[in-house]
């Protein structure tokens, strides 16, 4: 906020009581109007109703509308390419390289931009295991940012604990600042650039806050593999005898909804790390997608809605009464809740948990010929977890729109990968041979049909084949195995019919099902072709035959 008539604002005489002793001015920031340092909650509540930057909802939730932007900018984000970094990354369509000049230019403007203006600063963590806590500091434009960062990250316990904070990086998000195209060599006005020799993520023109969590999880995503630690775009959950489950998969295939299971303990909905001493969240809060939530299917994150401290970006409200409207996408199919991990009722407060029995390999098929659940062998488990395959729904990218569009997204999240796909691959088959971990395909796609003919599998079947999984009763049960992919099918599960196991069986014509199959499995082996001169060759062999 530029407050050229320096009004007060309502946190304003408390902005320094949790500063940091390692302040701005080591990040080249001064002139700076007023900084408003680790305010809590309730705070930064009033400070963004004061701005004008969102509206409070019925029952508390803070609604925003994130401007121009309501997905990731994916093809505005770039990584410097220095020496440091050079030959670890995976450059091209994920990995964009910067020139160090152009960033050292971009940060100078951004540093002018913020003079004069109001800031906001939260201190915190990512990384639950103490052993591999990477310490940020988030800087803000908005209040309502430093609230999505405050819900998102691991915070400080005590004032002592934030006056000695010294961040190992640093991410700034100006929404107001906006690139030149002509002179800092971007597609867009905005730009997501993150250079690993600064330490230092700048986003500009962009209001998404989607943007500030996968900067920093890139960031872990990069450091952390080099340490042996397997860092995955996953949710985990924990059952009462402690087995962990793991579910990959890319926004919209129900990492979020299936994790946050009433009967087992959430450790976390999106980013993971998996160490020798098992698994760990990267994060405090979730982000979740609301659009046509059921408070019936989905009654946790249903009920985040519903809770002050949630932040709601998008979701349509009435002015007059105040409800919110899930329902509407008439500004977005992306709608989202950003709220604290601990708003799930059986969310564990460690946020950590032993080594995985089972993962849950996601898909969104909307071709409607994958089956609804496999077991994996480790290498076919590799294999699909390099292929990334599933269908991009409700415009979770710029530039999608309502119709699913098939996709391979290497390791279920290449955007946010820096690494080759083989070097994470590698570190999760010894971890899945180390720890015995057993794998899992399941769809959460399209049945009879493709989409707009068939329809997609109900979730009461999709969580009666997950707790088959996660209690043992599909991994010894009849199987056949699958004559395209070669992975075991089962044939019965408990409360789901039969039928519902074989796709064919539902569509007008088994000819017609298994040359649409046979499509796709072609669209897996051209995809793969990019990954065979890293990958083992055992496991570009566990992947489909035509």
């Amino acid at each position: 906020m530029n407050n050229l008539l320096n009004i007060a604002t309502p946190a304003e005489a408390q902005s320094a009581a949790l500063k940091a002793d390692y302040g701005l001015d080591n990040h080249g920031l001064t002139n700076l109007r007023k900084v408003y340092w680790n305010l809590p909650m309730e705070a930064l509540y009033e400070e963004a109703v004061f701005r004008n930057e969102g509206k409070l909802s019925a029952w508390g939730p803070l609604v925003v509308n994130t401007g121009k932007h309501t997905a990731r900018a994916a093809n505005d984000k770039f990584i410097v390419r220095d020496t440091a970094v050079e030959e670890h990354v995976w450059w091209g369509q994920y990995n964009r390289p910067y020139a160090a000049d152009k960033f050292h230019d971009l940060y100078n403007r951004v540093q002018g931009y913020l003079q004069g203006r109001d800031i906001f600063v939260q201190d915190c963590y990512a990384g639950a295991d103490p052993n591999y806590r990477l310490p940020v500091r988030i800087i803000t434009e908005f209040a309502w940012h430093s609230m999505f960062a405050r819900n998102m990250f691991l915070t400080p316990r005590s004032a002592e604990e934030y006056h000695r904070h010294m961040p190992e990086f640093t991410v700034i998000a100006v929404p107001g600042f906006q690139s030149f195209p002509q002179v800092d060599c971007t597609p867009t006005q905005t730009v997501i650039a993150l250079s690993f020799e600064q330490k230092l993520c700048i986003i500009g023109n962009t209001g998404y806050a989607g943007e500030i969590k996968k900067s920093i999880f890139t960031i872990m995503n990069y450091l952390l593999p080099l340490e042996g630690v397997m860092t995955m775009h996953c949710s985990a959950n924990q059952g009462e005898k402690g087995d962990v489950a793991l579910f990959f998969g890319l926004s919209g295939t129900g990492k979020t909804t299936l994790s946050a299971d009433p009967h087992r303990r959430l450790i976390g909905d999106d980013e993971h790390g998996w160490s020798d001493d098992g698994v760990f969240n990267f994060e405090g809060g979730c982000y979740a997608k609301v659009i046509a939530l059921s408070p019936t299917a989905e009654p946790q994150i249903y009920a985040c809605t519903r809770r002050f401290g949630t932040i709601l970006e998008n979701v349509p409200y009435d002015p007059i009464s105040r409800l919110i409207d899930l329902n509407d996408d008439t500004l977005t199919e992306n709608t989202r809740a950003s709220y604290p991990l601990e708003f799930i009722d059986n969310a564990l407060p460690e946020k950590m948990g032993g080594h995985p029995q089972n993962i849950i390999m996601l898909t969104c098929d909307a071709s409607g010929v994958m089956p609804p659940v496999a077991h994996l062998t480790p290498d076919q488990a590799l294999y699909h977890f390099i292929s990334g395959y599933t269908a991009k729904v409700g415009g979770t990218e710029i530039g999608l729109g309502k119709e699913p569009e098939i996709t391979f997204s290497a390791c279920f999240g290449g955007p946010f990968m820096v690494h080759h796909p083989a070097f994470y691959a590698d570190i999760l088959k010894r971890k899945i041979l180390r720890y015995g971990a057993n794998c899992w395909l399941l769809n959460t796609g399209w049945v009879g049909g493709p989409y707009g003919v068939g329809k997609r599998i109900s979730i009461g079947h999709t969580r009666a084949l997950l707790n088959a999984v996660l209690n043992g009763e599909l991994t010894n049960v009849e199987a056949v195995i699958d004559p395209v992919f070669g992975f075991a099918v089962p044939q019965h599960c408990p409360g789901v019919p039969d039928s519902v196991l074989d796709p064919a069986s539902s569509w007008s014509s088994r000819e017609i099902y298994m040359k649409r199959y046979r499509a796709l499995a072609s669209r897996f082996i051209d995809n793969f072709k990019r990954f065979e001169d890293g990958a083992p060759a055992e496991v570009t062999a566990a992947g489909p035959k035509i």
